[in-house]
């Protein structure tokens, strides 16, 4: 049983249905977006996008280096990015178009980043690499190994966040399997750990969130007014492999549970995690689905910090690729972002979404390829505007994009 598959190679039908709110796309002006200097050099790509507590816009990547690759991160300041500063390179690190590295700030001063380093063993055996700085990125502590265990398996899909002024981080740990020389299931499973970390690397709440998932998806998590909350790909014995979601409560992460009955059934990973945002009480998660043989885009919302969703809605039931992001703005409203292909073109679309679960008119923002080199798509709101990053290529070699358009651009009104 191969494992990656990615989306648009999926021999699916596609459905005919097509949503009321959405019956064409609104193009956006090109003079609507202020496309961004690249802070990036040559084959500069795979960019993550992470925003302070006090609204700062951190933007990191991988470059390529003599021998290897490096971890940079810029910030966005007056609507252009500053200099590119370096935390980390090697030789030897583990790069995938879908795991990709992160530099998150966790307060004002205390920033996290990570990245994956190879280990001798199976051809998929890597650790999560992290570090720890103190003065927002200026200087870094010693790197450290994130998980407990030192065995040659996968770990990697890492999602850093605030949590009580530490820093939270969720990932894919790959102990329990069997490694093997093909990048095959073994006979344990993928399992979701979590851990909290003082400024010093310091652990607590080392705790396993659930024991059989998804093994190449993207994790992600929301800080809600009532703690956090943590979304992925599940995995059942009968390989379903819909969006669960758990929560942080008294101490321990709760049960997880089904957000929306997809039913998708695959024997593979279909690499295409979601995605979550919150605002206060406010919380909305996005995903792709292929159940039943029909891509979709799927939005759903709770407003009590997770306890409960509203009924999913489908925002692209299309030709959508996947690659989902997804920002939650005050009073309720959403953004979503994912990849959409048609005709052989493929474009980052926006969608909005209003308090009252209306959806408005998908927004294109830019042309790019549906293939791996264009990597996942990052959306984050700066001030009254929202930041996108991506992917593109030029005769093959990556190279990194950024664009800044008006949130009164994206909003139906």
């Amino acid at each position: 049983m191969t494992r990656f598959f990615d989306a648009p190679s999926i021999a699916l039908a596609v459905t005919a249905l097509v949503l009321a709110a959405c019956s064409s796309d609104d193009p956006i002006s090109g003079d609507a977006i202020d496309l961004l200097a690249s802070p990036a050099g040559v084959g500069g790509r795979m960019p993550h996008l992470a925003i302070s507590d006090n609204n700062l816009v951190v933007m990191s990547w991988l470059e390529s280096t003599e021998t290897g690759v490096a971890l940079r991160w810029a910030t966005l300041d007056s609507g252009q990015w500053q200099a590119g500063e370096e935390i980390a390179r090697g030789d030897n690190w583990f790069v995938n178009w879908a795991d990709f590295p992160s530099v998150t700030p966790i307060t004002e001063d205390f920033w996290a980043a990570h990245w994956l380093v190879r280990k001798p063993g199976d051809a998929y055996a890597y650790d999560v690499v992290a570090a720890l700085s103190t003065n927002s990125g200026r200087n870094w502590g010693t790197p450290f190994v994130v998980h407990d265990d030192d065995s040659a398996t996968e770990h990697g899909f890492v999602t850093l966040f605030a949590w009580q002024g530490q820093a939270g981080a969720l990932w894919l740990d790959g102990r329990n399997t069997n490694p093997g020389s093909s990048h095959e299931h073994h006979s344990g499973g993928m399992t979701l750990r979590g851990a909290q970390f003082d400024a010093d690397a310091n652990a607590s709440y080392r705790l396993e969130l659930d024991a059989l998932v998804c093994d190449c998806c993207q994790t992600d998590v929301a800080v809600t007014e009532d703690g956090p909350v943590a979304v992925y790909r599940n995995r059942t014995e009968n390989e379903t492999r819909d969006i669960h979601v758990s929560r942080f409560i008294n101490g321990q992460w709760e049960a997880d549970r089904a957000i929306a009955d997809d039913g998708w059934v695959i024997a593979g990973c279909p690499v295409n995690g979601p995605a979550i945002a919150a605002q206060g009480s406010d919380v909305a998660v996005t995903w792709f689905t292929a159940a039943e043989d029909n891509l979709r885009v799927r939005l759903a919302r709770s407003n009590n910090s997770g306890e409960t969703f509203g009924d999913a809605i489908d925002l692209d039931v299309n030709t959508p690729v996947g690659r989902v992001d997804v920002v939650q703005l005050p009073h309720g409203v959403t953004l979503v972002s994912w990849i959409t292909e048609s005709n052989g073109q493929a474009e980052l679309v926006v969608r909005s979404v209003n308090a009252d679960g209306v959806a408005g008119q998908r927004r294109s923002i830019a042309a790019l390829s549906s293939g791996r080199i264009s990597g996942f798509p990052q959306m984050e709101l700066a001030g009254d505007a929202v930041v996108f990053a991506w992917t593109d290529a030029e005769n093959g070699t990556p190279s990194l994009r950024s664009a800044l358009v008006s949130l009164d651009t994206l909003l139906d009104h």
